[in-house]
C-alpha cells in the first residue's frame, strides 16, 4: 500500500440519528449525522408507517375496485352469451322441447 493516501479511520465515530439515538462505529469520519437507526426505522421497530403525499394508496384501490367490477360485468356478459348459444340448434330441437 501507498503512505499517505488512504484516509484517516476513527475506530469510536460517533453515529447520531435524528431520533436522539447515539452509538460508536467505526468509520472514516469522527460524527456522522443520519435519518434512521434500527431504534427508529419501521422494519426494526415492527410499524408500518406509509408516506402516501399523493394519495397514490387511494388511486390503487380505486383502480383495484373499477377492476373488479369490470370482471364482473365481463363475466356476467360471458355468461349471458353462453345461455343464448345453448338454444336449440336445430328444428328437430326445437320441435323436442315443445313436447
Amino acid at each position: 500500500m501507498k503512505a499517505s493516501i488512504h484516509p484517516q479511520y476513527f475506530d469510536k465515530a460517533q453515529v447520531i440519528c435524528v431520533c436522539g439515538n447515539k452509538f460508536t462505529t467505526g468509520s472514516t469520519r469522527e460524527i456522522l449525522h443520519v435519518e434512521l437507526c434500527y431504534k427508529c426505522h419501521p422494519f426494526y421497530t415492527g410499524e408500518q408507517r406509509f408516506v402516501d403525499s399523493a394519495s397514490r394508496i387511494q388511486k390503487f384501490q380505486a383502480k383495484q375496485q373499477v377492476a373488479t367490477t369490470f370482471k364482473a360485468t365481463k363475466q356476467k356478459k360471458v355468461e349471458d352469451k353462453k345461455k343464448q348459444d345453448e338454444g336449440p340448434k336445430t328444428l328437430r330441437e326445437m320441435l323436442m322441447g315443445l313436447k
